[in-house]
């Protein structure tokens, strides 16, 4: 069942850090065998998040390598509060912080050299 209030979100959360680094590119149609993580279809264009080997393989790398980290709590869409604790949390360290909601869990994506950093200060807002 999905949680919605927010200090037991923020208990229950339990990031996990993917151990591969992700890209993000912009393209017209999805590059032939890069399985995305997500995509967000844009008038831009359609912004594909793919683990970042996968994206070389295919010849489109994506530029800056982003961390993901995942929570493991089933959040409730209509809850509030949830992302704005993670993006304080890492915002007072200088970590960008990039969310990504689906419908069971929400996904933050931060540099790939302070992925260690945005854990910890996940686990301290968890542990509060």
């Amino acid at each position: 069942m999905a949680v919605w209030d927010l200090q037991a979100m923020l208990r229950g959360m339990e990031p996990v850090l993917m151990p591969q680094p992700y890209g993000i590119i912009v393209t017209r149609s999805l590059p032939a065998g890069v399985v995305p993580f997500a995509t967000v279809a844009e008038a831009e264009g359609l912004t594909v998040i793919a683990a970042q080997d996968a994206l070389a393989a295919a010849g489109v790398a994506g530029g800056a390598h982003w961390a993901l980290i995942s929570l493991r709590l089933h959040s409730d869409l209509a809850a509030v509060g949830l992302t704005a604790a993670i993006a304080t949390a890492l915002a007072d360290l200088g970590i960008s912080a990039n969310v990504v909601a689906g419908y069971f869990h929400d996904h933050i994506l931060v540099p790939w050299d302070r992925a260690q950093e945005a854990m910890t200060a996940l686990q301290r807002v968890s542990d509060a």
